[in-house]
């Protein structure tokens, strides 16, 4: 497991160095982590939820949330 968690973390550096390198200099308007978080939350939770083959209470379960915390998140990104 911790050699997959290495490579999530070289992930998400490459990616976020991509993302900065193509700024070229010029500031963004766009919170970067609020942004990656989001995305990262969001495709997170669809690929549990489509493992679990939507059984809400294990996705939660997996992902140490409440169902009505998971419920709220779905909604959130939904919206």
């Amino acid at each position: 497991m911790t050699n997959d968690f290495t490579q999530l973390t070289a992930l998400v550096k490459k990616s976020a160095r991509f993302y900065i390198e193509a700024l070229d200099g010029h500031n963004s308007s766009a919170n970067l982590h609020t942004t990656v978080i989001g995305m990262c939350e969001k495709a997170l939770i669809s690929e549990v939820i489509s493992a679990t083959d939507g059984n809400m209470t294990q996705a939660a379960r997996i992902l140490g949330l409440s169902r009505g915390t998971l419920r709220k998140k779905l909604q959130e990104t939904t919206a």
